[in-house]
């Protein structure tokens, strides 16, 4: 069968899939149905788990977790802390000059963008073990949002997103801090540049509307508390004024020699308060969110002030427990879901609030995470571009140095690290279109131009990939940063030979959850089986890219159940 042969058959197959799960991109919350996994952990709970808590299924990982149970397995990736970016936060990039670079432009984004810290993103997404700290690290930063589409800091990002790395397993109440004296943050939301007299609220407002109490009062199952047909405020503008009052006077660490103010910015570690002589800080008593600060008190103590106020709040339990329990499992989660994770956000079991290790674990060994609500059609989440691409490439046990795959999520319009804004790439109420009330984050990042981009990198890397030599943009390009490049590894499905069977098994549990019906097995087979060439690898490989292609541009393939 020639090129256009099987692109006509797989296209069509496409729709097949689609149809015969019950999915349109009009509603792709809906999906094939599971049975509730058993004890001991099935293969379709295997690869369901390694959907929502790693960056992609592959066969090492879903053979890990049934080998030793859902359980075990995430007490074993709790404990794991390989992947990191503190290496980039050291040396040059603390100190970044390009005076003198022979290459101006690399010289420029390899120490002043996003960029470096985004391909390391990848890079570990793909190949390090330690996928569960690196999904919940993601997770965060989309919820306390820093953007190389302002911070021009390679080590700015590295030490911010360091943090979440650090942290995702850790204190919520710690991230708070932390990301309040960080560098990038300080930038990002002007309190670098906060100074008595003229406090900027931008942060202070962010700090409470997004990053931990919400505007509105909410109910411990994370739904709105409604009083007379209104909602309660949480906080006021007063309170706002207040905790940037609260926190002026941080800036940047600073480097080399000088008067102050002209040397340097350090991205590379925390703010610091303005030398004496500048009273940049504004030492006057405070009230907010119904707690006083003295006058004379210091910077650490206002500081400690009003991470306490908006940690405490009764609102930041429910708020983060649906806003982690949305990027790891499903966008609309039941009341009763939220509110269990929420009481361990309250208290761990040993009177710890806010510990991250155990909301994670509360999260994904949730039996609603665990196959309870397989046959409620409103369960589950729409694929964000990254995890479709990382989807692909840990299918493909692929290595990289994150360029490709970086390169690629522009077109997706994800750029990991670059957010439009504060507001990360989607809110996380983003309605789904024609349903009653359901939401749908991740679909903001859907429609008719990006859905055609998810299928034309599918198809540029399976279907035609020997044909028009596509496989060259995994090739390292030294001039724009990449130094190796992205392996891909074909030859797994060559071995398959001529059992297309066991190819399309393979695909089905691992892309699927074996949620395939007859009706799709026989047209993918028949589509597979159509191509005869001579040569039995070539013949097992592009029988394995037809598979492929028809299955991960299906809208079953793109909700993760």
């Amino acid at each position: 069968m020639n090129t256009i042969a099987r692109y006509g058959v797989a296209l069509a197959l496409v729709g097949a899939v689609g149809a015969g799960a019950g999915l349109t991109y009009q509603s792709l919350e809906r999906g094939q149905s599971a049975a509730v996994a058993p004890a001991a952990t099935s293969p379709a709970d295997a690869v369901r788990l390694a959907k929502q808590a790693t960056f992609g299924p592959n066969k090492t990982v879903v053979a890990r977790i049934q080998e030793i149970g859902a359980t075990a397995w995430v007490d074993e990736q709790l404990e794991l802390t390989d992947s990191t970016y503190a290496d980039m936060t050291t040396g040059k990039y603390a100190q970044p000059n390009c005076d003198g670079a022979s290459d101006v432009h690399l010289c420029i984004q390899t120490y002043f963008r996003a960029q470096p810290v985004a391909m390391r993103f990848y890079s570990n997404a793909l190949s390090k073990p330690d996928q569960l700290r690196q999904r919940v690290a993601f997770a965060l930063s989309q919820m306390i949002v820093t953007s190389g589409m302002k911070v021009e800091r390679t080590a700015g990002i590295a030490s911010f997103q360091q943090i979440m790395l650090s942290n995702a397993f850790g204190n919520y109440e710690t991230i708070l801090r932390e990301v309040t004296l960080n560098p990038a943050m300080g930038d990002y939301l002007d309190m670098a540049t906060s100074v008595k007299g003229a406090p900027n609220q931008n942060y202070a407002r962010e700090l409470m509307q997004i990053f931990s109490i919400y505007p509105s009062t909410l109910n411990p199952d994370g739904t709105l508390r409604v009083s007379n047909g209104q909602t309660t405020p949480t906080y006021t503008e007063e309170d706002v004024n207040e905790v940037a009052r609260a926190l002026t006077g941080w800036t940047y660490a600073r480097y080399g020699a000088g008067v102050w103010h002209e040397r340097k910015p350090n991205y590379a570690v925390r703010m610091v308060q303005y030398p004496a002589g500048y009273a940049y800080f504004d030492d006057g008593a405070k009230s907010f969110l119904g707690r006083s600060v003295p006058a004379g008190a210091s910077p650490e103590a206002n500081l400690n002030a009003v991470i306490g106020a908006v940690f405490n709040h009764p609102n930041v339990g429910p708020y983060v427990a649906r806003q982690l329990i949305q990027h790891l499992v499903t966008s609309n989660p039941r009341g009763e879901y939220v509110e269990r994770v929420a009481s361990v956000f309250n208290d761990n079991g040993r009177g710890v609030r806010g510990d991250l290790k155990a909301v994670v674990r509360a999260i994904l060994l949730d039996p609603d995470a665990r196959g309870g609500q397989s046959n409620n059609p409103s369960f589950g989440k729409v694929k964000e571009p990254v995890l479709h691409i990382t989807s692909f490439l840990r299918v493909m046990n692929a290595t990289s140095d994150g360029f490709f795959a970086y390169s690629k999520a522009h077109d997706l319009n994800q750029r990991v690290f670059e957010a439009p804004s504060v507001f990360n790439y989607y809110p996380w109420d983003f309605p789904l279109a024609q349903s009653d009330g359901l939401v749908s984050p991740s679909s903001k990042l859907t429609g008719a131009a990006l859905d055609h981009e998810r299928h034309n990198f599918v198809f540029n890397y399976t279907l035609i990939d020997d044909i028009l030599g596509t496989g060259r943009d995994y090739n390292p390009i030294p001039s724009l940063g990449s130094r190796t490049g992205t392996k891909v590894d074909w030859k797994q499905w060559e071995a398959y030979g001529d059992k297309t069977d066991d190819m399309i098994k393979q695909m089905d549990l691992i892309l699927l959850g074996n949620t395939m019906t007859p009706a799709q097995y026989d047209a993918i087979k028949a589509a597979m089986e159509g191509i005869t060439d001579s040569d039995r690898a070539v013949r097992a490989r592009k029988r394995a890219q037809t598979g492929l292609y028809i299955i991960l541009t299906s809208p079953q393939f793109q909700v993760d159940r």
